[in-house]
């Protein structure tokens, strides 16, 4: 079965193929045959199949929800010390600037915890726990504001002028455009 782009199944969604599963076990136990069992509940043999391994393996336990995907991997406590780590800045953890970057705290948690987090996975981990996007209260002391004004006078209106006219061309090598 496929899902949504960026979905799974919903805990709803979740416990109805789970009923699913464990109607399949009553049917394992009576003794039914894979392919009458996929015609009842309406699936594939190759699920019931698979349903049937798990069964025989682990029993009833086998065929259980192992619930969402999704779920946090960091615990409480783990949350506590990234946020300690990140107070303590980037000098400790071996980067010269002071600039967190999402790939920055994606590494450092695979650092300390030997966890993978993709970078919106790092993004959406933080967001969760109160963490928001900062921007500087002041300009950084080393910015020169003469030589920004120079750059919007004379590079910015070099570069937006140099775009080219809408003409009609055309790509071939023997025609000029019309």
């Amino acid at each position: 079965m496929r899902y949504a782009q960026g979905g799974g199944l919903t805990g709803a969604g979740r416990a109805a193929r789970e009923r699913v599963r464990l109607q399949a076990v009553e049917r394992f136990e009576d003794g039914q045959k894979n392919r009458e069992i996929a015609a009842a509940v309406r699936v594939s043999e190759r699920s019931v199949e698979r349903w049937r391994r798990q069964w025989r393996e682990r029993g009833e336990a086998g065929v259980l929800s192992k619930g969402s995907p999704g779920r946090p991997r960091l615990s409480d406590a783990q949350i506590a010390r990234l946020e300690r780590e990140l107070e303590r800045g980037l000098l400790v953890h071996g980067w010269a600037d002071q600039r967190w970057t999402l790939a920055r705290i994606k590494t450092l948690i695979g650092r300390l915890f030997h966890v993978s987090y993709t970078v919106e996975g790092t993004w959406l981990l933080l967001k969760r726990h109160g963490w928001s996007w900062q921007q500087p209260a002041r300009r950084a002391i080393e910015r020169g504001d003469v030589a920004v004004e120079v750059w919007k006078k004379e590079t910015w209106p070099r570069v937006r002028a140099s775009r080219r006219s809408a003409a009609p061309i055309s790509s071939s090598r023997t025609r000029l455009g019309n």
